[in-house]
């Protein structure tokens, strides 16, 4: 077989491979849209938090399907979990082991281990768990992750939500509340305080 004809067997084997991993992929996205949730994970998130109505609930049932997405973008590293609430729903959605085995099987070709609810170390000091999860939230919904006009969904449901022990961000650094974190720092970017000391919002951006 000639040099020439190699070359073009393995050109056309790379093009039919793409093409079957990126069909893959949308029939994972397709999937994970359109699973349908355990009624217990409802329940359980508001047994824990007795505040919450029912459209309350199908919120942070959509923050967990949210993740899930995100969690499908990730090529390598941990995508940490933003959201306490979101997290008491993924905690729920484990316990039915055969359910969430088969879904994590369809939805990503291999079992998802949990990863704990993650927030910042510090107001302005992100770990790059947080960062990966920031920086594909934001692709997702079209923001700019190092300078968000707005918080992507997953990280403003705690506050949005009411959640008292949750992780709520602020996009305002020089005017955001004691008990919130510095979002803009998570991306490294616009928006940090002009007199803060603190390293955190420059380099090391990118999470993976």
């Amino acid at each position: 077989m000639s040099p020439l004809l190699i070359a073009v067997v393995l050109f056309l084997f790379v093009i039919v491979f793409v093409r079957k991993r990126k069909k893959r992929r949308v029939q994972m996205k397709s999937f994970i849209e359109s699973y349908q949730f355990p009624v217990k994970v409802h329940t359980s998130v508001k047994q824990h938090y007795p505040h919450l109505s029912e459209s309350d609930t199908d919120l942070v049932v959509a923050g967990l399907r949210e993740y899930f997405y995100i969690c499908l973008d990730v090529k390598k590293g941990s995508v940490a979990m933003p959201s306490q609430v979101v997290d008491v729903a993924w905690h729920e959605f484990i316990l039915f082991t055969k359910a969430y085995e088969s879904f994590c099987t369809q939805a990503f070709g291999k079992f998802l281990h949990h990863t704990p609810a993650e927030a910042m170390n510090t107001p302005v000091i992100a770990q790059d768990g947080i960062k990966l999860a920031w920086r594909l939230s934001c692709i997702k919904e079209g923001i700019n992750p190092q300078s968000p006009s707005k918080l992507p969904f997953i990280f403003a449901l705690d506050a949005r939500l009411k959640i008292q022990d949750g992780f709520h961000y602020a996009l305002n650094c020089q005017k955001h509340k004691s008990d919130a974190y510095c979002a803009s720092h998570i991306g490294c970017g616009g928006g940090c305080s002009s007199d803060s000391s603190d390293s955190g919002c420059s380099g090391g951006c990118g999470g993976d």
